[in-house]
C-alpha cells in the first residue's frame, strides 16, 4: 500500500518561503570528515509508489509541459500514460530486471518511458543522444539491452540509420524478433516516429496496445518491487577508457531527488524549468524525480538546450526554478535579447555539473532574480548529489562554495594514502551514503578500483573543507598540471582570469613540455564586443599570481568542446593544442 504521508519536509511551505536546513554535523577533531544530519528519515518507496502518491495528491495539477510541441499533461494524465506504456511493455514480454535502453532528446516519450520502465522493475539504460555507432554498440552490449526506445533522429544524428548499420538484420526481421550478430541481446526496437520502419515497433502502437491498462497485473508486479532493486544504468563519460555503467536503485535516486528539492523548498506551486538533458542524472533524477516528490510542474523548453527557448519558457510559463550547468547560464545571460524577458517569477534553481565561477554566480543572482539559487556538487555514482548550498546560507558561502553535506551522507577528504586530512587541507573527496551505486554493471574490477572497501566512493575531485563544513572544489586529480615539480590546479587560475572584465569564460589545462614536463595553456572566450591580446592577458596576471601559474600559451576561442551535458572536454583541447604546436606527450616511467 502506498503511504499517504507527504514526501517533503514542510507540507505548508510556499514558493519563495525559505526553509532552514537542519544543522549539519561540523568536522570533528579538526579533521575533514563530515556527516549529514538524519532527522528526516529516508524514503522507503519505489519510484512507481512515488508517482502514484503524486497522482493521488496532485492529480489535476500540471505535471509536465513540453514547450516545443505545446504538450501539457497533469499528474493524473502522466500516471495514466505510464500505465498504458507499461502494459504495452508487458505485451512485448519485458520483465523485471530486463534492461531497456532509451536513446533520444527531451521529449514526452522519454519521461513516460522512465516511469513506465520503473513500473515493471525494468532497468532503464540512459544512452547519450550524442553517441555514434561504436559507442551505441558498446552501451547496448555492455548491459545486454533487450529492448530499445529510440528517437528517429536528433540534430545531425539519424538514429534509425545507425541502428540499421549496426543491425542490418532488422530490415528483414519481424518487430520484436531481432537477431543481430553485432547486437546479440537486443530483440525489440521501438521508434518514436509516425512512419512504419521495417523490424521496429512504433511507440504510438505500444501505447495503443496498452490503452486499457492492466492495473491489477501492474499492481501485482509493483508489490514485488523493492526500493533496493536496480532501476537505472548511467554511463559515465570519462576522458579515457570505455564508459562505465553506474547502476542505481530506486532508493538511491528517489531519496537524492527528495533531499535536493527539499533544500529549495519546492511545493506543488513550483514550476521547474529543465533544459538539462534527461539522459543525465541532472535531468532524470534532480529534474523529473525531484519534481514528482513535491508535485511540482516540469517545464521542458526544447529537445536540447537553447538559451533563447529557455528564456522564453521561464517567461511564458512563469517558472520559479531553473536548472543548468555554468555554460548554460552564461549563454542565457549573454543572449542579445536577454533584457526583453520577464524573469521575475524565478527564485531558485541549481547550478551544477562543473565548477561554478564565483563571478557567474553573482550575475545569476543579480540579473536573473535567482536570489535563492543553489550550487550543488556530486557525481553520478552517488545518486548524484552530496553537497548543496542552502537558500539561507550566507551569500559569501553561496557564491564561493558548493555548500554543506546532504542529509544521510558522509564525506571525508583524504590524502594520497587514503588518510583523512585536517580541515583546510586539500585532498580527494570520498563519499559514503544511501546514494552510492551498487557498482559498475558487469565490471567488478573497475568497481573495486573506484570504491574503497566497497563503501567509500572515490571522486577523483580535489576539495577543501572548512571548519563549518562548507566544501570548496579546487580541481580534478587528473587535471592537475605538474610544471617543473610544481603542482598547479587550473581551477585557481580560471577563477583569477574571470576577474578580467573582458573575459567571459576561461579554461586552463596542461600541455607537454620538454623542459618542464608540462606547461599551462589557457583558452579564453571574450565578452561580446571585446578584444584582447595574449600579452594583455599575461600582463593582467603579472604580479597577481605566481609567475609559473601564468599560462605560456593563450588562445582566444568562440566556443569550447563540450559533452551534451555542457561539461568542457579539456582532453580534446589538449589534443588540439598538441597538434597545433607540434607537441608530443612525454614518456614516463
Amino acid at each position: 500500500m502506498i503511504r499517504a504521508t507527504r514526501i517533503h519536509f514542510d507540507a505548508r511551505a510556499k514558493p519563495g518561503r525559505k526553509q532552514q536546513r537542519s544543522p549539519t554535523i561540523a568536522p570533528r577533531n579538526n579533521l575533514s570528515h563530515v556527516a549529514g544530519e538524519q532527522s528526516e528519515p529516508l524514503l522507503d518507496l519505489t519510484i512507481p509508489q512515488a508517482l502514484a502518491q503524486a497522482a493521488a495528491m496532485y492529480g489535476d495539477r500540471e505535471a509536465a509541459v513540453f514547450c516545443a510541441t505545446g504538450t501539457r499533461i497533469t499528474y493524473a494524465e502522466l500516471d495514466m500514460l505510464v500505465d498504458q506504456l507499461a502494459t504495452g511493455f508487458l505485451e512485448l514480454g519485458l520483465e523485471k530486471g530486463d534492461r531497456i535502453g532509451i536513446w533520444g532528446p527531451n521529449r514526452i516519450e522519454w519521461l513516460v518511458t522512465q516511469f513506465a520502465s520503473a513500473r515493471l522493475g525494468l532497468i532503464l539504460v540512459s544512452i547519450n543522444p550524442a553517441y555514434r555507432l561504436m559507442e551505441l554498440e558498446y552501451a547496448l552490449n555492455k548491459v545486454e539491452c533487450k529492448a530499445l526506445v529510440t528517437a528517429n533522429q536528433f540534430k545531425t544524428s539519424n538514429y534509425i540509420e545507425m541502428i540499421e548499420a549496426l543491425a542490418p538484420e532488422i530490415k528483414s526481421s519481424a518487430p520484436g524478433e531481432l537477431a543481430a550478430a553485432k547486437l546479440p541481446h537486443l530483440r525489440t526496437v521501438i521508434q518514436m516516429g509516425d512512419e512504419h520502419v521495417p523490424g521496429m515497433y512504433r511507440y504510438m502502437d505500444i501505447m495503443q496496445n496498452g490503452r486499457l491498462p492492466d492495473k491489477a497485473r501492474l499492481d501485482a508486479i509493483g508489490a514485488q518491487l523493492k526500493p533496493t532493486d536496480p532501476i537505472n544504468i548511467q554511463f559515465t563519460s570519462g576522458t579515457t577508457g570505455a564508459p562505465k555503467g553506474a547502476t542505481l536503485t530506486h532508493h538511491n535516486i528517489l531519496n537524492n531527488s527528495n533531499f535536493t528539492t527539499a533544500v529549495m523548498a519546492y511545493t506543488e506551486q513550483d514550476r521547474v524549468c529543465i533544459p538539462v538533458p534527461l539522459y543525465h542524472c541532472f535531468g532524470m533524477v534532480v529534474g523529473t524525480l525531484g519534481s514528482v516528490t513535491k508535485g511540482s510542474a516540469m517545464i521542458f523548453p526544447e529537445e536540447a538546450f537553447d538559451p533563447l527557448t529557455t528564456l522564453q519558457a521561464v517567461d511564458r510559463e512563469r517558472c520559479t526554478s531553473l536548472y543548468g550547468v555554468p555554460t548554460m547560464f552564461v549563454a542565457e545571460l549573454e543572449h542579445p535579447d536577454f533584457a526583453t524577458f520577464d524573469l521575475s517569477s524565478l527564485r531558485t534553481g541549481i547550478m551544477a555539473g562543473s565548477p561554478c565561477p564565483i563571478e557567474l554566480m553573482k550575475r545569476v543572482i543579480a540579473e536573473m532574480n535567482m536570489g535563492e539559487i543553489t550550487i550543488a556538487y556530486g557525481m553520478t555514482e552517488v545518486g548524484p548529489l552530496s553537497f548543496q548550498t542552502s537558500v539561507d546560507d550566507p551569500i559569501e558561502k553561496r557564491v564561493s562554495s558548493v555548500g554543506r553535506v546532504h542529509p544521510h551522507v558522509e564525506v571525508k577528504i583524504v590524502d594520497a594514502d587514503g588518510r583523512t586530512v585536517p580541515v583546510g587541507v586539500e585532498g580527494e573527496i570520498w563519499t559514503a551514503s544511501y546514494g552510492v551505486m551498487t557498482g559498475y554493471w558487469n565490471d567488478p574490477e573497475r568497481t573495486d578500483e573506484a570504491m574503497d572497501g566497497g563503501v567509500w566512493m572515490r571522486s577523483g575531485d580535489l576539495g577543501v573543507l572548512d571548519k563549518d563544513g562548507y566544501l570548496n572544489i579546487s580541481g580534478r586529480l587528473k587535471d592537475m598540471v605538474i610544471r617543473g615539480g610544481e603542482n598547479i590546479f587550473p581551477r585557481e587560475i580560471e577563477e583569477f582570469l574571470y576577474r578580467n572584465p573582458k573575459v567571459q569564460q576561461a579554461q586552463v589545462f596542461g600541455v607537454p613540455d620538454e623542459k618542464y614536463g608540462e606547461e599551462l595553456c589557457a583558452w579564453i572566450e571574450l565578452r561580446p564586443g571585446e578584444a584582447a591580446s595574449e600579452d594583455e592577458i599575461r600582463e593582467f596576471c603579472k604580479g597577481q599570481i605566481t609567475h609559473f601559474k601564468i599560462p605560456r600559451y593563450i588562445r582566444f576561442v568562440e566556443e569550447f568542446p563540450m559533452t551534451v551535458t555542457g561539461k568542457v572536454q579539456k582532453f580534446k583541447m589538449r589534443e588540439l593544442m598538441c597538434k597545433e604546436l607540434g607537441l608530443k606527450e612525454q614518456q614516463t616511467a
